[in-house]
C-alpha cells in the first residue's frame, strides 16, 4: 500500500510514494544506529527522526521507481533540426553509495538531433531520475548520456558533471572547496572541434 501524492505534466505522472512497510522497517533500523552512536531515540527532538529520516530516504532515492527513458518519451517530436541543444545548469543532488553523504552541483547536456527532439524539462527530469538513486559521480555521468542517446538516437550527446562531495568535505581528506569534474561524449561530440564549442557554450555567460 502507498501515501501518494502526485502531479500530471505533458503525459508524465510524476508520484511521491511512501510505502508505510518499508518506512517502519527503515525507521526501525535508523533508531538503532540513533542508539548505537550513543544518543537516546526516545527523547523530545529525537523521537519522529527515525521516520523522517526513513522519509527522506524514500524521497532521496525514488529514481529506482522511475524509467528515465520513458520521461524522454513523453514528449518526443519530429523537427528537422541538426545544430547542438544544450541544457546547462542543471541542479544535481545524489548520494554518494560508498558512504550514502550527499554530492550536488550542476549538469551540463547536450545533444545534436537526428530528427527527434524532446521537450527541454525532461532533460532535467532525466538529470533528477538518475541522481536520486545510490551513485558515483562517473556512473551517473554515463547514465544520463546513455539514456539520451538510446531513447533519442541523436548525432550526438555531451555531459558534464561538477559536484561538490560532502563525503570529501565533511570527513576523509576534509577539502571543502574540491570540485570533482566528469564527462561523457558520443557521436559527433568526439569530434574536438565540436566538443570544443559545447565546452565553450557551457562556459560562457550568456544571460
Amino acid at each position: 500500500m502507498l501515501n501518494e501524492d502526485f502531479e500530471q505534466e505533458e503525459g508524465y505522472r510524476k508520484i511521491d510514494s511512501y510505502n508505510p512497510e518499508k518506512i517502519e522497517k527503515i525507521a526501525s533500523n535508523y533508531k538503532s544506529i540513533i542508539t548505537e552512536v550513543g544518543e537516546n531515540s526516545e527523547r523530545e527532538g529525537l523521537k519522529k527522526t527515525p521516520e523522517r529520516v526513513a522519509k527522506a530516504m524514500q524521497f532521496l532515492t525514488h529514481g529506482y521507481d522511475i524509467n528515465p527513458s520513458d520521461i524522454l518519451k513523453s514528449a518526443m517530436f519530429h523537427e528537422d533540426y541538426k545544430q547542438m541543444v544544450i541544457v546547462k545548469d542543471i541542479e544535481i543532488y545524489s548520494l554518494c553509495e560508498h558512504h550514502l553523504l550527499p554530492f550536488f552541483g550542476k549538469a551540463h547536456v547536450a545533444y545534436i538531433p537526428n530528427g527527434t527532439i524532446t521537450g527541454l524539462s525532461k532533460i532535467a527530469r532525466v538529470c533528477d531520475a538518475f541522481s536520486r538513486r545510490m551513485q558515483v559521480q562517473e556512473r551517473l555521468t554515463n547514465e544520463i548520456r546513455d539514456c539520451i542517446q538510446d531513447t533519442l538516437n541523436p548525432l550526438g550527446v555531451a555531459v558534464v558533471l561538477e559536484c561538490s562531495h560532502l563525503c570529501m568535505q565533511m570527513r576523509g581528506v576534509q577539502k571543502q572547496n574540491s570540485v570533482t569534474t566528469t564527462s561523457a561524449f558520443t557521436g559527433a561530440f568526439l569530434n574536438e572541434t565540436t566538443r570544443s564549442e559545447f565546452i565553450r557554450l557551457i562556459s560562457a555567460d550568456l544571460h
